[in-house]
């Protein structure tokens, strides 16, 4: 299906339109990504041009064509341990850390939150990471971890909840040893083992929204998708989720971005090659 062409008004009525549903910021240049991304939906509501498809989402009190609109329009790029290095963190250093708070009953509990989460890789690599360390330490409580995963996407967290992968999914950055230990193949898919899928709870969240009901957590994961939003929802973003982390907390976000410029809240430390950051005034750095 050749994309529709969008006219420049079209697009400045679109672009406000997502920007204020779901907080993605498209420059000019990114007028291509409606037209490739939203064609089909022109299609499916009978819209004669984007200003039909505009007007109609405006118009839908149920939100479900703007839904439908965010759920097009987001980016669900991922892979398995992407970057590397944070779950290298997880796994040298804080898996061990949690496990002598636990033992030393400073620690009743371990919170994980994974925001925008995709299709489940980054919450369900950070369960494996945790398994694996209790396979080696049988006294870590996997019981008293808790990884929430939130996305806006309702087609990614369906394929999350699956936990189903096709072959070339299953294949970006994930070790043929842990595939084997902790998915079954069915056909030509992959699917994640229960007892890895039961340690991640995931609900749908737009971040323009309150998440003050998910509580504080021990880790944040937000990563590579603050890069879509405008600098003025980034600096809101990184205010409330400082307000999220416990003040002992660890925030993880992409390998190419930075709080620099949007958030005075945190302090920036550094291991190996990963950047991570801490409330400032919190415990020391490891």
């Amino acid at each position: 299906m050749d994309p529709m062409k969008i006219s420049e008004s079209e697009f400045t009525f679109m672009k406000q339109f997502i920007e204020q549903s779901c907080g993605i910021s498209l420059v000019d240049q990114k007028a291509y990504l409606i037209e490739s991304r939203l064609t089909h939906l022109l299609v499916e509501t009978g819209s004669s041009s984007y200003l039909d498809l505009y007007n109609k989402a405006k118009a839908d009190t149920t939100n479900t064509l703007r839904n439908k609109i965010v759920d097009a329009m987001t980016t669900n790029e991922t892979l398995w341990f992407r970057d590397q290095a944070p779950f290298d963190f997880l796994k040298a250093e804080l898996a061990r850390q949690f496990h002598n708070e636990f033992i030393g009953k400073k620690r009743s509990r371990l919170r994980i939150w994974s925001a925008a989460c995709s299709t489940g890789q980054e919450p369900y690599s950070i369960a494996i990471i945790l398994r694996e360390f209790a396979r080696l330490n049988p006294t870590f409580p996997l019981e008293l971890v808790e990884i929430t995963a939130t996305d806006i996407s309702p087609t990614a967290l369906f394929l999350a909840r699956a936990g189903r992968y096709d072959q070339i999914a299953i294949s970006r950055g994930l070790p043929d040893d842990l595939r084997n230990r902790y998915f079954t193949q069915d056909g030509k898919t992959w699917k994640i083992n229960d007892d890895i899928k039961s340690m991640v709870k995931l609900q749908k969240l737009n971040l323009q929204d309150s998440f003050a009901s998910l509580g504080t957590f021990d880790m944040i994961f937000c990563r590579n998708v603050a890069i879509y939003f405008s600098d003025s929802f980034k600096t809101d973003l990184f205010s409330r989720l400082a307000k999220a982390l416990t003040p002992e907390g660890y925030f993880f976000v992409g390998a190419s971005e930075s709080l620099s410029f949007y958030s005075n809240l945190f302090k920036m430390h550094t291991h190996n090659r990963l950047v991570y950051y801490r409330v400032k005034n919190a415990g020391v750095q490891l």
